[in-house]
């Protein structure tokens, strides 16, 4: 989650995965609010499928636009969205964030990937009872530890969908390349018509390969933009694979939601626990 317009009280674990667990998820983050007040983030498009699991006042969440009050999430998955996540709180908000990588999301829920794109669907009408009951067992319990052991559990017991290999050499490629390789040479690669190629991969990430090669280079960009490697944007922009720097400005706008200077500006306000690098997921 990153930037706010607010200072934030709160309370925060994360486990990262265990050996069982590193394919399919990036980690678990607990997170309690400890003050009241409005609370305002803004998250640039993710390169992971959440599963939030929430024990206090539902979140007010928005896809690629601030949201409102018709907008409130309790306990919820989320696919890949190419866009800005806007999020508010009130102070009292708390939950458990369960990170899958697009690949262990595929592990995990199966053909609802496809579904979950650009979405957030209740945890009951995504898991059915058993993620019902799931939320009932970690609401028991005020243990990070504990809540993170059920749901290391959870996951390992459900995650028995595979990926074809197709598209998990096709994701890795593209992970590796940062989002540079062509997708018709991905597709003649694998030995699939460039169609065929586009409609699996859609049906078992969630997001035609196009769209999430540009959500991969834009966080390349944004790595180089924090780590200082590269100086200035022109010289982020051509590491990056973009045109030009005007190219890389529109990308920033669409997947952070603001341009670059003002994106650097937001990030420097941000609580270092808050805030997601972007790391391209290469093994998930």
């Amino acid at each position: 989650m990153a930037g706010s317009t607010a200072p934030i009280a709160f309370d925060f674990a994360r486990r990262s995965p265990s050996p069982h667990m590193a394919s399919l998820i990036v980690g678990m983050t607990g997170y309690r609010e400890t003050a009241a007040g409005r609370i305002s983030q803004r998250q640039t498009a993710p390169l992971i499928v959440p599963l939030i699991i929430s024990f206090g006042t539902p979140f007010l969440i928005g896809l690629a636009r601030e949201p409102d009050a018709s907008d409130r999430q309790l306990s919820f998955a989320a696919g890949l969205h190419a866009g800005p996540v806007y999020i508010e709180s009130d102070g009292r908000a708390e939950c458990v964030q369960v990170d899958f990588t697009p690949l262990g999301a595929y592990r995990f829920f199966g053909g609802a990937v496809a579904d979950l794109a650009g979405r957030m669907v209740d945890i009951g009408d995504v898991l059915g009872h058993e993620g019902r009951r799931l939320r009932e067992q970690l609401g028991s319990t005020t243990c990070w530890q504990r809540r993170f052991d059920l749901i290391e559990g959870f996951v390992l017991r459900c995650a028995g969908h595979m990926p074809s290999a197709e598209i998990v050499f096709a994701y890795r490629r593209l992970a590796r390349s940062a989002g540079t390789i062509g997708i018709t040479t991905l597709a003649a690669e694998i030995g699939w018509s460039r169609k065929h190629f586009i409609d699996r991969f859609r049906s078992e990430i969630g997001l035609a390969p196009k769209s999430l090669a540009r959500m991969m280079r834009f966080h390349r960009a944004c790595n180089l933009a924090q780590d200082g490697t590269v100086r200035g944007w022109a010289g982020i922009a051509a590491e990056s694979g973009y045109a030009d720097q005007s190219h890389l400005v529109r990308e920033f706008v669409e997947f952070a939601g603001e341009p670059p200077t003002a994106w650097v500006r937001r990030l420097a306000l941000t609580d270092g626990r808050l805030a997601r690098s972007g790391d391209l997921l290469i093994d998930g």
